[in-house]
């Protein structure tokens, strides 16, 4: 079963709070996602530890009910 953006969204934040996020369906399938995700959380982290704390959020859903997922983590330095 797909995964919707908005049960997307809600995963993300219910770890990462701040967060930002832009989905886009690259397929229109539910199934092929493009995000873009801005914290704070991520200032003092590296891009693999950032990328390792979205796929944490998903619970285990990447990979089962969200099939792909390209992931671009943004600093936010209060800006």
């Amino acid at each position: 079963m797909p995964l919707p953006i908005n049960e997307i969204k809600r995963l993300i934040k219910e770890s990462i709070p701040d967060a930002i996020i832009e989905i886009k369906d690259l397929m229109g399938d539910s199934n092929h996602y493009s995000a873009i995700i801005k914290s704070e959380l991520f200032n003092n982290l590296n891009k693999i530890e950032q990328h390792k704390l979205v796929y944490k959020s998903l619970k285990g859903k990447m990979g089962n009910e969200l099939h792909a997922l390209s992931i671009t983590t943004l600093k936010n330095n209060g800006n």
